[in-house]
C-alpha cells in the first residue's frame, strides 16, 4: 500500500497517545511456517509422487502453473488452515507461500488461482486416482527407516455430510443425513495415514470390507512380503468375507461383534457371577472374561470370540469380539482391541484440524482426489510432529495447536540480489522450538 495510506479509525488510544494503524508495513505474510513444511513437502516430496500419476492434456508451452507445483500450493494451504480452493485467490502473491513452492516472492510471477486449482481437481480419472493412492502406500512404506516387524492397521470410516446433489451421497438413518462414509485406514503405533477412501453413505458390506484389505495388504505385502499385520475394526468390519479373506492370506484381525440372544445365552452364567460379585461388595463395577467358539448360520467355521461382561449400578452389558489372535481374554480385549480408539482421534485430526469433509465437488472422483491432497497435508504436519524431541510438548500436541504455534507466524519477506530474507517476529515466543524444527526439517533424507 502507499505510503500515504489512510489510518484506520475506531482504536482507543493508550496512555494518552493515539494509535494509528495503517496497511503499509510491506511484503509480509502471516503463515511463515510454511516455509519449515515446505522442508517437509520436499523431503517427503508427496507433490512429485502424486503428480507422477496424471496426465497433463495441456500444451507444455502454456503452461504457467506445473502439476506438482498446484498439488503442493493447496497442501500447504490445507496445512496452514486454508481449506477451500477459493483460499487460492487471495494468497497467490503471499511471499512465503510463493517461496514454499518454488518461486522467488517478489519478482516471481504469482501461484494459481481458484479455477485453475478446480481444474486440477477435476482432472484425474479413474485410473490416475488409482495410480495416486497406490503411491500414498508407497510413501507410508517409504516412511520407515527399517522394515517394520510388524503393523497395526485400524479401520473405521466417519460421517461426512453432502450440502447438495452429489454422486455417492446417501441417506444415512444413523447420523439422520445425507452424507459419504470414507473409510480411514491407519497403522495405530505411529498415527501414518494408509489410505483414505471415499464411499456411499451406507455401512460397507462384506465383499467391500474384504476388497479394500486385499489392496492395502497386497501393496504393502509387494513391498515387506513378510511382515505381520493386524487389522482392528468395529462390528461392521467383522464380515465374514473380511475374516475369511484374512485367514487365508496371513492377516490377524480382531473386530467387534454384535450380540446376540444365542451369545448372550452362552455367558449368562458369567453375567450372573458378575452381577453376585458386585452385590457381594467386590467391587463398585465388575468385569469378568470369557472366550467360546461361534458360528452364525451364514458361516462355513466356527471362530473365536471373547465376551466381556460388565457389572455396574447401571446394570449388566455385554460385549463380544471375534478374533483369529492367540491369547488372553482380558488382554485381547483391553490392551489390544480397545487400544483402537485412538484411530478417532487421527480421524479427528484428518477430519476437523485438517477440514478434510470439504468434499462439496458434485463429481465423487475430483473428492476422492480432495481426500489425497488433505491426506498429504496430513503427512506433512504428523512429519513436522515427529521431528520433535521425544520430551518436548511438541510431540503430541495437536495439529491445530501446532498450526497456531508454528505455522502462523507473522514474516518480512524481502527478495534482495543476491538473497531471500526472512524477518520473523523479536517477541516470537516459541523461537527455540522453531529453530529446532526447521533445522531437523532441513536434514530430513529425500
Amino acid at each position: 500500500m502507499a505510503d500515504d495510506a489512510p489510518f484506520l479509525p475506531g482504536l482507543s488510544p493508550i496512555a494518552g497517545k493515539p494509535v494509528q494503524v495503517t496497511f503499509d508495513a510491506g511484503r509480509l505474510t502471516s503463515d511463515g511456517g510454511v516455509l519449515v513444511l515446505a522442508e517437509v513437502e520436499r523431503r517427503l516430496a508427496i507433490a512429485e509422487r502424486l503428480a507422477r500419476c496424471l496426465e497433463d492434456p495441456r500444451a507444455p508451452e502454456r503452461v504457467q502453473h506445473g502439476l506438482a507445483e498446484m498439488i503442493r500450493f493447496r497442501a500447504l494451504l490445507i496445512a496452514a488452515g486454508y481449506a477451500d480452493a477459493n483460499d487460492c485467490d487471495s494468497l497467490r502473491a503471499d511471499p512465503a507461500f510463493k517461496m514454499a513452492v518454488g518461486r522467488l516472492p517478489e519478482s516471481a510471477a504469482d501461484l494459481c488461482s481458484q479455477p485453475t486449482m478446480c481444474r486440477l481437481e477435476n482432472l484425474p480419472g479413474p485410473t490416475a486416482l488409482k495410480r495416486m493412492m497406490a503411491a500414498m502406500v508407497e510413501l507410508f512404506c517409504d516412511s520407515f527407516a527399517e522394515v517394520p516387524r510388524r503393523l497395526v492397521l485400524d479401520i473405521d470410516d466417519t460421517e461426512d455430510r453432502v450440502h447438495g446433489g452429489q454422486q455417492l451421497a446417501l441417506f444415512h438413518a444413523h447420523y439422520d443425513s445425507r452424507c459419504f462414509l470414507p473409510i480411514h485406514i491407519y497403522e495405530a503405533t505411529t498415527g501414518k495415514p494408509v489410505a483414505v477412501i471415499l464411499r456411499p453413505g451406507k455401512t460397507p458390506g462384506g465383499a467391500e470390507v474384504a476388497l479394500v484389505l486385499r489392496h492395502v495388504v497386497k501393496a504393502i505385502r509387494a513391498r515387506w512380503p513378510r511382515v505381520d499385520i493386524l487389522v482392528r475394526g468395529d462390528s461392521h468390519y467383522g464380515r465374514p468375507e473380511a475374516m475369511t479373506w484374512c485367514e487365508q492370506n496371513r492377516v490377524g484381525y480382531i473386530f467387534g461383534l454384535a450380540g446376540n440372544p444365542v451369545l448372550l445365552t452362552k455367558v449368562a452364567a458369567l453375567a450372573e457371577d458378575a452381577a453376585v460379585s458386585r452385590a457381594q461388595g467386590e467391587a463398585e463395577k465388575v468385569r469378568r472374561f470369557g472366550e467360546l467358539p461361534y458360528a452364525a448360520k451364514t458361516w462355513s467355521v466356527e471362530r473365536r470370540v471373547i465376551a466381556r461382561i460388565e457389572a455396574s449400578p447401571q446394570g449388566s452389558d455385554s460385549r463380544f469380539i471375534i478374533t483369529n489372535l492367540k491369547g488372553a481374554p482380558r488382554w485381547l480385549y483391553e490392551s489390544v482391541y480397545c487400544a483402537r480408539g485412538q484411530a478417532e482421534n487421527l480421524i479427528k485430526a484428518h477430519k476437523l484440524h485438517l477440514a478434510s469433509d470439504r468434499t462439496s465437488c458434485t463429481s465423487a472422483i475430483a473428492n476422492q482426489f480432495r481426500l489425497l491432497i488433505h491426506t498429504a497435508a496430513y503427512w506433512l504436519l504428523h512429519t513436522l510432529r515427529g521431528l520433535a524431541p521425544k520430551t518436548s510438548f511438541w510431540r503430541d500436541a495437536q495439529f491445530d495447536t501446532i498450526r497456531l504455534a508454528l505455522i502462523k507466524v507473522a514474516a518480512r519477506v524481502t527478495e534482495l540480489k543476491t538473497r531471500i530474507k526472512v524477518a520473523l517476529p523479536t517477541c516470537y515466543p516459541h523461537q527455540q522450538s522453531w529453530a529446532l524444527l526447521a533445522a531437523r526439517a532441513a536434514k530430513l533424507p529425500p
